[in-house]
């Protein structure tokens, strides 16, 4: 089985909400086939669950380093995730049946293949109390998250399903500006898992060149976990006119 793979996008929250809504839409329609892709969110940016009511008012006029943050609502459900230092999957297919939890974990698996060809073992994390009142996606996991072996939440993942397909994306968590988490969200997180890569990359090649072996694991993952073959394809002038229409037309 064919599949695509659009390559490593870096945009803005809105916009890259829009392509992942656009996608699952044209593979309803039949236009594209199951789809596979990896990106970052730039500016940084909160993206809230579709229904997600509620998030602190202070959240509306949040700076980095000067830059006005992003607050973005996502498609999918869960609860806020604040896009720094993380690189985000999203898979878009049919096929994928049984209850929604069944459907994460047999999408997770690809996961959880990957990240232990690079020394992380990782399961699946279980629902806490707080879960529907913490605001912070990354404060509490529930059965469709995986959890590190010491139970700190390293993917958070979120699904939207139609008509039989299924939008699945995702942020891991690797360089995460820590004082910057804590301000948002007044708690602690998880520093990351950017240290244990040192033994085989130098502090100079730490940012770009860890994503993308992150990338090209996860792909080799997924290619062995799906039995697919993955075709590299961007997106093209006609279809990124698309998607700029279609997120002027249809997110706020």
């Amino acid at each position: 089985m064919f599949w695509r793979l659009i390559p490593l996008l870096t945009t803005t929250g809105k916009l890259q909400m829009a392509i992942d809504e656009w996608l699952l839409q044209q593979h309803l329609q039949g236009n594209i086939p199951p789809t596979l892709r990896f990106y970052i969110w730039q500016p940084v940016a909160i993206s809230l669950g579709y229904h997600q009511k509620s998030y602190p008012e202070y959240w509306q006029n949040l700076t980095r380093q000067g830059t006005p943050i992003d607050i973005v609502r996502r498609p999918t459900g869960g609860r806020a995730v604040l896009h720094q230092g993380d690189l985000t999957y999203s898979l878009i297919s049919s096929g994928f049946s049984g209850s929604p939890i069944e459907s994460y974990r047999a999408i997770c698996e690809f996961l959880i293949w990957g990240w232990r060809s690079l020394g992380i073992d990782l399961a699946y994390g279980s629902t806490g109390r707080g879960y529907i009142k913490n605001p912070n996606c990354f404060g509490t996991s529930t059965g469709a998250d995986l959890v590190l072996p010491d139970g700190r939440k390293f993917i958070g993942s979120a699904q939207l399903r139609k008509k039989g397909a299924i939008l699945q994306h995702g942020s891991m968590m690797l360089e995460p500006d820590i004082e910057f988490f804590r301000y948002v969200f007044n708690s602690e997180v998880f520093s990351g898992v950017s240290d244990i890569f040192t033994s085989f990359l130098s502090t100079n090649d730490m940012g770009e060149s860890l994503i993308n072996k992150i990338i090209e694991v996860l792909i080799i993952a997924a290619s062995e976990c799906f039995k697919i073959q993955l075709i590299t394809e961007p997106l093209s002038d006609k279809e990124w006119l698309e998607i700029h229409n279609f997120a002027n037309t249809n997110l706020c």
